[in-house]
């Protein structure tokens, strides 16, 4: 079925610009005490339990829940403006932000009243850190290819196979896992699917490190042999499990974590150049800001969106698609703008060092997320092109 394409124009509300306000005073309190680096990712991997309770204790993760599960009843908007100040700063997040972005909200939607109130309020509390368990060996981002078994058995559901690229597995207590529960039908290769939660700790999980060119570690393989689930940790309808995670994308391609994984590139080369850049660099730098603006305005919109009730996937899918290719040019093309800057401008060092490190991260910007190639075969089918 053919869908429209459309950005509301949506503007942050007056209440979110006084939390931004509050947001970075906490930020620039860790900053001092010594909490994270700002100029550039952690050296822990963006994961600091210690830091994601003190934003718990803020009020500032599940800002948008139901205040029966430890939630605030706050906007998405207001939750955009905290995930925003947060991934400027280069705040360690990982250990609560996939719960808070998207598991907490498929919990509240499809999982038992009993799951919900131990689980909820954990993760408002910042103790709970979530991996997803999605792409696969073989099939990467498409979803609908997944293999891994889940059987029924006496004691509930029997898993085996393999999920990859399953971001902050090693820290995480929960999946949110998609295994394979029936064949696909000829009619409907999405058939069959099942969404599960998964305790990290039970007997027959291996979880393998899988680095990156630097040598740092956040995405990983996780190994299923003969893993027993309980019945009650299913999620939703046994087999329908294409229609749960495809409204649960919304939530994981279309915030400003989608664009702004290298921005510290972005604010160190506007210090480089300093307040008066040549005309060059100035031209650059210009073209720059207004393309982040502009995915910045679309991110908003989504956001806003999700805030009215609505499921903008194809939406979502833009915003990452576009997100996703902007911060990975972004250190080819700061290093060309900065090539005739002066050798011995003060933050020069610190300034390659930025862009080292980005260059051998951007590869795996492409894969979290969805990769580009299904994200614009999802644009596709919902225009009617596919």
């Amino acid at each position: 079925m053919t869908q429209n394409i459309h950005f509301d124009p949506v503007r942050l509300p007056p209440e979110a610009q006084v939390l931004r306000g509050e947001v970075r005073a906490f930020l620039a309190e860790e900053i001092a005490a010594g909490s994270f680096n700002p100029e550039c990712e952690t050296d822990n991997d963006g994961f600091d339990r210690a830091f994601s309770q003190r934003v718990g204790a803020k009020g500032w993760i599940g800002l948008t829940w139901p205040k029966k599960y430890g939630g605030h009843e706050r906007s998405f908007l207001e939750r955009y403006v905290v995930t925003e100040e947060f991934r400027v700063a280069n705040a360690p997040t990982r250990g609560h932000f996939v719960a808070d972005r998207q598991s907490g909200p498929m919990l509240m939607k499809y999982a038992n009243k009993d799951i919900c109130m131990d689980v909820l309020p954990r993760i408002c509390r910042g103790e709970c850190c979530f991996c997803i368990g999605m792409s696969e060996p073989g099939s990467g981002s498409d979803l609908f290819a997944a293999k891994t078994k889940a059987e029924k058995s006496a004691g509930g559901w029997r898993v085996n196979g393999t999920k990859v690229w399953t971001s902050s597995a090693h820290h995480a207590d929960y999946m949110i896992g998609l295994f394979r529960t029936s064949p696909p039908t000829e009619e409907n290769r999405r058939h069959g699917l099942t969404q599960f939660l998964v305790d990290m700790t039970l007997p027959g999980i291996t979880v393998n490190p899988v680095h990156q060119m630097n040598g740092s570690h956040d995405f990983n393989e996780v190994v299923f042999d003969d893993v027993i689930i309980p019945g009650t940790h299913v999620l939703g309808d046994v087999d329908m499990a294409w229609q749960q995670a495809t409204s649960e994308l919304a939530y994981e391609r279309s915030g400003p974590e989608r664009f702004l994984e290298t921005f510290y590139i972005l604010v160190g080369l506007v210090r480089l150049l300093g307040a008066n850049p040549d005309l060059r660099g100035a031209e650059g730098i210009g073209r720059l800001v207004a393309q982040v603006h502009t995915l910045r305005r679309m991110s908003v919109s989504v956001n806003g969106m999700l805030q009215g009730g609505k499921e903008p996937v194809l939406e979502g899918s833009i915003v990452k698609d576009l997100g996703t290719l902007w911060e990975q040019a972004l250190p080819a093309k700061a290093r060309d703008l900065a090539a005739f800057s002066d050798p011995e401008a003060a933050n020069r060092i610190s300034f390659e060092e930025q862009l080292e490190y980005a260059t051998m991260i951007a590869p795996k910007l492409t894969i979290q997320g969805g990769t580009t190639e299904v994200l614009r075969g999802i644009i596709a089918r919902g225009l009617g092109l596919r």
